[in-house]
């Protein structure tokens, strides 16, 4: 019989001989957890917080509530309420991999086909707008959400206001290659022809959420990105409070970076792209860690130019699926986000 530290050693490697980390791993002194927020919207934040839950307990999400299209959208409409989308895509995200957790993951996630209004309708966001509407409160609804889910962490929206997005897109019309647009809505963002120049929110100056900026003043880490980089990740940028808690927090941040562009919203940017729009739309935000995929990165020497007007250092790690395709390995990120967390000290203890 093997020893117990060999055991170990090969249940935290996989296959493919890639270094990858224990379900029970830990930042910090034994027994003690970082607390992480993780900022963003959709798939990119939910690949985020599957490998975050993996190597910390102590996790806050706070969620973009810019969404205008599909079943949030249909809500967001009628009943006048935040967008319930990616809040839901969150939680599902931060289910264990149990059976409650598997199970309460596929039934929030669950949609409805029918020749009536139910159809596309996705079950957590009926459950969430249902909490909203009894309890009166977001916080508090999306916090027994996550208590029934057993979530492994929690999920704030940025702001408690519906947002709207709009971006200048240069050559929208593509008869006018030139020529700056005005675009409106997430969902028109997100698929826009030509290139998208900056985003603005409507109202201009939202509430945050003050338990997302506390989140944030509290935290041993920031995680911004991956994500939709116009529509979920930049958005967070543009709120005042959360912009003024990110930048005054003493908390060390990490900018994750996707594997791909986007077709549409980021069509042809390069890594180092992303993080020049980033740097316009909050030049006084720094970094410590720009985290991106090796083989996504074919000039590295831009992206560390890039990296040093946000004060930040790039990390290239393996974090793309095996499959070749553009999604972030939930063990593999997870190994890449304690690497840095272990490698680029904290300040102070873990709590």
């Amino acid at each position: 019989m093997p020893r117990k530290g060999v055991r170990q050693r090969r249940n935290a490697e996989g296959r493919d001989g890639v270094r990858r980390p224990l379900r029970t791993l830990r930042g910090g002194r034994r027994g003690a957890q970082p607390k992480v927020v993780a900022l963003g919207g959709g798939m990119g934040l939910s690949a985020s917080l599957t490998a975050l839950r993996r190597i910390t307990g102590d996790l806050t999400a706070v969620v973009t509530v810019a969404d205008d299209g599909g079943s949030s959208g249909r809500l967001r409409d009628e009943l006048g309420v935040l967008p319930p989308g990616d809040l839901r895509k969150a939680l599902a995200a931060l289910c264990g991999d149990d059976e409650w957790g598997r199970t309460w993951s596929e039934v929030v996630q669950h949609r409805f086909t029918s020749g009536g209004a139910l159809h596309d309708h996705a079950v957590g966001n009926l459950l969430i707008v249902a909490l909203w509407e009894q309890l009166g409160d977001h916080v508090r609804a999306l916090d027994l959400v996550g208590k029934l889910l057993g979530a492994h962490g929690r999920v704030l929206p940025m702001s408690a206001v519906p947002l709207e997005l709009e971006a200048e897109v240069r050559g929208h019309d593509p008869g006018r290659p030139d020529e700056l647009s005005r675009v409106r809505g997430q969902a028109a963002v997100a698929l826009t022809p030509g290139e998208v120049t900056q985003v603005m929110l409507a109202p201009h100056d939202p509430p945050a959420v003050p338990e997302a900026v506390e989140a944030v003043l509290d935290a041993d880490w920031v995680v911004l990105g991956p994500g939709s980089w116009f529509s979920s990740v930049i958005p967070h940028l543009l709120v005042p409070d959360l912009l003024d808690a990110l930048t005054g927090t003493r908390a060390r941040r990490v900018l994750s970076l996707n594997l791909a562009p986007q077709p549409g919203e980021t069509d042809g940017f390069s890594p180092q792209r992303h993080v020049e729009v980033l740097v316009q739309h909050a030049p006084k935000l720094a970094f410590d860690v720009v985290l991106a995929d090796r083989a996504a990165v074919p000039d590295q020497e831009s992206l560390r130019r890039a990296a040093e007007r946000l004060g930040a250092e790039v990390v290239l790690a393996p974090v793309a699926a095996l499959d070749g395709s553009p999604r972030h390995d939930p063990e593999l990120l997870a190994a890449a986000y304690d690497r840095v967390f272990r490698m680029h000290g904290r300040i102070g203890p873990w709590r």
